[in-house]
C-alpha cells in the first residue's frame, strides 16, 4: 500500500486530482457494497419469508447451510471494502456467548510479554490476566485451548503491559485454525455437508448448529480467495495445461428445481515440476468462462474437442488433443460389440502408449526425439489403416464415426509428437475432477453461484496440497493459522506446491 500523500506540499491542481481519484475509489466501492448488499438481502428473504415451494428435509437443511454460509461471506466482504469506522455505544447490549463446556479438556498457551521491565526501568508487577477460550478438534475428540494474557503493570509509572491477541481466521470466534481445518477438509475433501458434521460434532460431546459452522465456511471462503487467486497466476505461468469441465447441478431457490452448471478445471501437467490444479465454478458450459479465466494466456491447451475451447485457438492458444478420447470411441465399439476393427485399432493405439511408457522420467529434449524415432512411425501406421478403413464401412456408422473424429482431429491429436512437453492424452486432469464427481452423489447440489464458487476455490487449495503430497489437514491449518499475519509479498509461501510442513 502507497504512504498518503503530504497535502500541504499539493498545489490546487494536484489536490483536485487527488481529489477526483478519491471520488471515483468510493464510486466504485459503493457500487460493490450496494451489490454484495443487495445479494445478502435476497438472501435472508430467501432463508427467512414464506415460501410456497416445498423442498425435502435434506434439501431444505443444505439449501439453508448454503444461505447462511453465503450471508457471511457477503458480510466479510462487505467489512473488508466498507471503511473502518469508530465503536459505538448505542445502548444495546452484545449477546454473550455461552461458556465452552467445563468437561471439556483444557490446554493452557500462554503469553506474555518479551521483556517485563518498563522502560523508566522499574520491574513490573502482575497484576491479573485475560482469558480467551479457542475450540480445538481432534477426530471425535474436543479440547478447549485456554489463550492466557497476562496483564503487568508498573508501579511507578503506572504503564500497563501485555502481550497482544494473536490474529485469527475468524476475529473473536472460539474455533481454533484445526478446527476450521477438520470443517473444510470434511465438507470439501470428504464431501460431508454441514448438517452431517454436527451429528459428529455431537457425538462427541460438543453439538455445533449447522447454521454456526456455514458462518466459518463463509469467512474461510473469503479469507482463503487471495491464496487461490495467487496460485491461479502461477499457473498461468506455465506452457503447458490441462483443461476439463464436469457438470454440477446448481439451486435455483426461486422455482425448487436445478440446472445444470459446469465445474472446470485447469491444472499443470503430471511431467511439471509444478504440481496445482484450479478449479473454477460457472453457471454455464459456455467458452467464455474459460477464456475469463485463462485470459491473455497463449500456450497449449490439452483438451478434447469441445467447440468452446476453438475461439481460444483462433486467438493464439496451440491445441493439443487427447488421444485417450480418441482411443475410447473404439474402445466402446469392441466393449458393446465385438468389433474386430475396434479390436485392431486398440491394438495400433497400445503401440503408441507403449512409446510413453518408454518416456516417462526423461528430461523434455529426450522425451521428443524419442517420440519423433518411436512415436512418429507408430502415429503414421496408425493414421494410414484409419484412412484404409475409412474407405470400407458405411457412413453414418459407429465405426465410421469413431475413425471420422481420429481423422477430423489429427493434428491436435498428434501434436505430442513435436513437443516434449505435451502430453499425450488429458487424462491427468479427468483423474483431479474425479474425486469431485464422487461426491457430487453426497452433497447432490450447489447451493448458489457463490457456493459453487466458494467450493471452487477451497477444493483448490485442497487437491493441490493432495497433488503435492501433502496431508490436506495439515496444509489446511497451517495456512489458516499463517495468513492473518503474513505479509501480501509472501502469500507465495503458502501455495502447496511451495509449502512445507513445520
Amino acid at each position: 500500500m502507497t504512504s498518503a500523500p503530504d497535502l500541504s506540499t499539493l498545489d490546487a491542481d494536484q489536490l483536485r486530482q487527488l481529489a477526483s481519484r478519491l471520488m471515483e475509489e468510493m464510486r466504485g466501492k459503493q457500487a460493490l457494497i450496494d451489490k454484495l448488499t443487495h445479494e445478502m438481502a435476497i438472501l435472508k428473504r430467501l432463508k427467512f419469508a414464506a415460501s410456497s415451494e416445498a423442498y425435502s428435509g435434506e434439501q431444505q437443511r443444505m439449501l439453508f447451510e448454503t444461505l447462511d454460509t453465503d450471508i457471511e461471506a457477503l458480510t466479510a466482504e462487505i467489512e473488508q471494502l466498507a471503511p473502518t469506522k469508530p465503536a459505538e455505544d448505542d445502548g444495546k447490549k452484545q449477546p454473550k456467548r455461552a461458556p465452552l463446556p467445563a468437561a471439556l479438556p483444557r490446554k493452557e498457551i500462554r503469553h506474555e510479554p518479551d521483556s517485563t521491565t518498563c522502560g523508566c526501568g522499574c520491574q513490573l508487577q502482575r497484576i491479573g490476566e485475560d482469558v480467551a477460550e479457542k475450540l480445538d478438534y481432534q477426530p471425535g475428540v474436543f479440547t478447549v485451548e485456554r489463550h492466557i494474557r497476562g496483564k503487568w503493570v508498573c508501579r511507578q509509572c503506572e504503564t500497563l503491559v501485555q502481550a497482544p491477541v494473536p490474529p485469527q481466521i475468524i476475529d473473536k470466534g472460539i474455533p481454533t485454525a484445526g478446527l476450521l481445518a477438520h470443517v473444510l477438509v470434511a465438507k470439501y475433501q470428504d464431501h460431508l455437508p454441514l448438517y452431517r458434521q454436527s451429528g459428529i460434532f455431537g457425538r462427541a460431546g460438543l453439538a455445533i448448529p449447522d447454521s454456526t459452522l456455514a458462518q466459518w465456511v463463509g469467512v474461510c471462503g473469503v479469507q482463503l480467495q487471495p491464496l487461490v487467486d495467487a496460485l491461479r497466476q502461477e499457473l498461468l505461468a506455465q506452457p503447458v495445461l490441462h483443461a476439463d469441465e464436469t457438470p454440477v447441478a446448481m439451486l435455483k431457490p426461486g422455482n425448487g428445481k436445478t440446472h445444470r452448471a459446469y465445474l472446470w478445471s485447469y491444472c499443470s501437467t503430471s511431467m511439471s515440476t509444478m504440481k496445482a490444479v484450479v478449479f473454477d465454478f460457472a453457471e454455464s458450459r459456455a467458452g467464455r468462462h474459460a477464456g475469463d479465466f485463462l485470459g491473455h494466456w497463449c500456450g497449449t491447451l490439452v483438451c478434447d474437442d469441445y467447440v468452446a475451447y476453438k475461439a481460444l485457438f483462433r486467438q493464439g492458444m496451440m491445441e493439443a488433443g487427447c488421444m485417450a478420447h480418441a482411443r475410447r470411441k473404439f474402445h466402446e465399439l469392441y466393449a458393446n460389440h465385438q468389433s474386430q476393427i475396434a479390436e485392431e485399432a486398440l491394438k495400433l493405439f497400445g503401440v503408441l502408449y507403449d512409446v510413453e511408457r518408454q518416456v516417462q522420467g526423461l528430461d523434455i529434449n529426450a522425451r521428443r526425439a524419442t517420440r519423433q524415432q518411436l512415436g512418429k512411425p507408430a502415429a503414421d501406421t496408425l493414421h494410414a489403416w484409419l484412412l484404409a478403413q475409412r474407405q470400407r464401412v458405411p457412413d453414418g456408422s459407429a465405426t465410421a464415426k469413431a475413425i471420422d473424429y481420429s481423422l477430423g482431429r489429427w493434428g491436435p491429436l498428434t501434436h505430442y509428437l513435436d513437443d516434449g512437453a505435451v502430453p499425450i492424452d488429458n487424462n491427468w486432469v479427468e483423474n483431479q475432477i474425479r474425486p469431485i464427481a464422487l461426491g457430487k452423489k453426497n452433497w447432490l447440489f450447489a447451493g448458489s453461484l457463490r457456493a459453487g464458487q466458494r467450493a471452487a476455490a477451497v477444493m483448490t487449495l485442497l487437491h493441490s496440497a493432495r497433488l503435492n503430497g501433502h496431508d490436506v489437514h495439515a496444509y489446511m491449518k497451517d495456512a489458516l493459522e499463517r495468513l492473518p499475519t503474513l505479509p501480501a509479498s509472501r502469500i507465495s509461501d503458502l501455495l502447496p506446491h511451495r509449502w512445507a510442513p513445520a
